[in-house]
């Protein structure tokens, strides 16, 4: 697939307007057809839902002021199910419907390793990382990581001479921490910066994690270096565990805080590394299957049926089972006694109402 100029505009105004996530994006493509009739449908869509004020969409206007700021950059925008767009990356639930990408596209189709650590990472854990990095990057292995300083920065430096791939939590043009924007420059020279967020947004707290899930997402595993009890590594293993990728921990002292988390890793099944060989072993017989991409805009067209409305009392049934607790489609589908396409197109509705939350594997709560 390749997206025509004017899909591609249309599908970055329907994945930046509001209450519009990589998951609803996927559902809208499914039920409209196109991103151009998703656009049309959005605000009957959360009026069924109940929103409160009309959804904001974005304008053309909007959206193509964002595409000259990535062309002025030389940032692409690849489409999910474009054959530039990473496969491993495109078969994960939540994948970005465009991934903003600076530097060397062909890099994020090569195999790929994530390594990820604290941020005041020890003296012993940047020689490891360093050297992981630099053995796995020789050895062929596309190094994933955060940007962030401490274990992050060094496996990136490291990898440099082989590739390496930066995962941004916020646009190209808000570098962070920004004192490694020197870091990008040298990077996408053999590797490339990826973002899913607009330009000129500046990243948040609760960015981080939705940033953890493409460093999982984009590589085969993911090793942990140095992790306290909590932090955000631990968070992107997890999302790793739920990806189906594979899980590495570098052991360390049971005296240092900052290994407690990788340390608990260890005693809980991920494989212990000492060495790259310990990963490659792991990773050998899984590299070279490449998974099949996921299919993107299914059909070009605005005449696709409309998005069915649910009956009341179809609704009313879905609707009673929801609450703050997140439950899973399977269920509400099960106990409302109602039809997939009525539970989705309920939920559809609530969530660009901006009144549902979609959680990992596949779970919905109210907000």
């Amino acid at each position: 697939m390749k997206l025509s100029p004017d899909h591609r505009l249309d599908w970055l105004r329907l994945i930046r307007s509001e209450n519009v996530g990589p998951r609803t994006f996927r559902m809208l493509l499914g039920h409209c057809g196109s991103a151009g009739a998703a656009l049309k449908a959005l605000p009957d869509l959360a009026r069924r839902g109940g929103a409160a004020r009309p959804v904001r969409i974005c304008t053309r206007e909007e959206a193509a002021g964002e595409l000259a700021a990535a062309v002025k950059m030389g940032v692409a925008l690849v489409a999910l199910g474009e054959e530039e767009y990473p496969a491993q990356l495109a078969n994960i639930d939540d994948a970005p419907p465009l991934l903003a990408v600076r530097g060397k596209p062909a890099v994020l189709n090569q195999p790929m390793i994530a390594m990820v650590g604290s941020r005041n990472a020890s003296a012993a854990g940047v020689k490891i990382a360093e050297k992981l990095a630099r053995d796995l990057g020789a050895a062929g292995l596309v190094v994933v990581s955060g940007l962030a300083r401490g274990i992050d920065a060094a496996a990136h430096r490291a990898s440099i001479a082989t590739g390496t791939i930066a995962v941004l939590a916020g646009g190209h043009d808000r570098v962070y921490p920004p004192e490694h924007a020197p870091l990008v420059e040298a990077l996408i020279a053999n590797g490339a910066a990826v973002s899913e967020m607009p330009f000129g947004y500046e990243p948040r707290g609760r960015d981080f994690p939705r940033r953890n899930r493409l460093i999982s997402g984009l590589a085969h595993g993911v090793i942990v270096v140095e992790a306290a009890r909590k932090s955000g590594s631990l968070i992107t293993s997890r999302m790793a565990l739920e990806q189906n990728r594979e899980v590495f921990a570098v052991p360390g002292s049971p005296l240092d805080p900052r290994a407690e988390g990788s340390n608990a890793l260890l005693k809980q099944g991920a494989v212990m590394v000492t060495e790259a060989e310990d990963v490659l072993a792991v990773l050998r017989p899984i590299i070279g299957h490449r998974p099949t991409p996921a299919i993107g805009e299914p059909q070009f067209q605005d005449d696709s049926p409309p998005v069915p409305e649910p009956p009341p009392d179809a609704r009313g049934r879905v609707m009673a089972l929801l609450g703050p607790t997140p439950v899973t489609t399977d269920d509400l589908i099960r106990l409302s006694g109602t039809s997939t396409t009525m539970v989705q197109a309920t939920l559809l509705e609530l969530e660009l109402a901006g009144r549902l939350k979609r959680q990992q594997g596949g779970r919905v709560a109210l907000l």
